[in-house]
């Protein structure tokens, strides 16, 4: 009876159905008669290579038609590889085509790989770069250096991505007394540019920010290309507080990276690069406290040993009393000597200076006395009475004037005759050449 109803059910419902295992087999064994062996010529798209060497990438169309294939290259054919890959090159892969039965998906297992050239969207990216590179907005000169203590950061990132909890996470876990205030903005997609340059402006214009976090998670070069786009690149560098970027993973490099003051490989490691370990400066702090503890009790100990022995000095007064009276004695006694000898010296300069004001006396005088004698004997020599006395008369008028000529003379005229042992008084009574009447 069962038979018959089981009959009855299959003839209603057609063929058996597929399990899900057994369709993606028979897909599987359908693509790999189709396409065994292909080529297929794409644009790299975020290429990764996990730790067991295995390497896993999407291959995107070239014209920019949108179609994408998951791509998969175990690690015996990676390590055949002559280049590394990045995002956005032009590459030519050969493999088959699979279905990856644990998510239904289409993928092409490589086998080998061949570097054709750049892509389109990395060829830009050489371009702008050069570009802003010739303008100095990547110079190691202009970048900052970053606050030793950070207080409070301004997060530029999506409010709904894992950026934000991974440093929210990381700074709770090393630094929770840092402040984070979210400037959220759009990290992906034609509108993050303009987003993100409105953000860094708020940020920028907050009070209290001592430092900028810019930062997303990774992804393809399409996906990170908001932060190649030249305005963000812009606001990065003319920032007026610092910036950190840490957008992507380490592999991960993009323009606003060059850019900013500091490069961080992940979200995570910008946050640890901003706000050293708590633990760390509390460690150095408490050496800190230690270090100016001990110079405090060595300082203590000092005053105290001096204090000591000032005590010990005022306990014996009379040995102090003595002291300075001895020390009195020696000055009175070292005063006394000083000036005895200073009035002996003095005495000795004096006699000196006598013994030397005599000698110069005695020779000055000797000098004067020379043209003395010579005056004397010149004045001698001009005497009048000297010359009266060799037998000659000086004659003078009544009122005294030397008659010098006898021309002068007159009748009657009163003379005075002095010679050298008197004088006498006569008259006029002949001149000469003149009889008398």
């Amino acid at each position: 009876m069962n038979t018959g109803l089981e009959r009855a059910t299959s003839a209603l419902c057609g063929p058996a159905a597929w399990t899900v295992a057994g369709l993606l087999l028979a897909v599987s064994d359908a693509l790999a008669a189709r396409f065994a062996a292909v080529s297929v010529r794409g644009e790299l798209s975020g290429f990764t290579r996990a730790a067991s060497g295995h390497c896993y990438f999407t291959l995107k169309d070239a014209s920019g038609a949108g179609a994408a294939l998951r791509c998969a290259m175990f690690r015996r054919a990676a390590v055949g590889m002559s280049f590394v890959p990045r995002d956005g090159q032009q590459v030519e892969v050969r493999g088959r085509v699979a279905v990856y039965e644990a998510r239904g998906e289409l993928q092409m297992v490589a086998e080998a790989m061949l570097q054709v050239g750049a892509g389109n969207l990395y060829e830009e990216f050489l371009r702008l770069r050069d570009r802003l590179q010739a303008q100095g907005l990547f110079d190691t000169g202009r970048k900052r250096a970053l606050p030793a203590f950070v207080q409070r950061i301004g997060l530029v990132t999506s409010a709904t991505g894992a950026a934000l909890h991974d440093v929210l996470t990381a700074l709770a876990r090393r630094a929770p007394q840092v402040e984070v205030v979210l400037c959220p903005a759009l990290v992906q997609g034609t509108e993050a540019p303009p987003a993100i340059v409105a953000a860094l402006a708020a940020a920028n214009q907050l009070p209290g920010l001592d430092v900028i976090i810019v930062c997303r998670g990774g992804g393809s070069l399409e996906d990170l290309w908001a932060f190649n786009d030249e305005r963000v690149v812009r606001a990065v560098a003319g920032s007026r507080l610092p910036v950190v970027c840490g957008v992507g993973h380490e592999t991960d490099v993009t323009l606003v990276d060059l850019a900013a003051d500091l490069r961080a490989a992940t979200p995570t490691a910008a946050a640890e690069l901003v706000a050293p370990l708590r633990d760390e400066l509390l460690r150095a702090l408490q050496q800190r406290a230690s270090q100016m503890g001990r110079r405090v009790a060595h300082r203590l100990e000092s005053a105290q040993q001096q204090v000591d022995s000032w005590g010990l000095r005022l306990q014996r007064p009379g040995h102090l009393v003595a002291t300075q009276g001895a020390r009195w004695v020696a000055l009175a006694e070292r005063h006394h000597a000083a000036l005895h000898q200073a009035l002996q010296l003095t005495r000795q300069a004096q006699r000196h200076v006598g013994l030397r004001f005599a000698r110069s006396g005695a020779l000055a005088l000797e000098r004067q006395s020379l043209p003395a004698e010579r005056l004397g004997a010149r004045l001698q020599a001009v005497d009048p009475k000297r010359v009266l006395s060799r037998g000659y008369a000086w004659v003078a008028s009544d009122d005294g004037r030397a008659i010098v000529s006898a021309q002068a003379l007159r009748m009657g005229q009163r003379l005075r005759a002095v010679w050298a042992d008197g004088e006498a008084v006569a008259t006029v009574s002949e001149l000469p050449g003149k009889p008398v009447r």
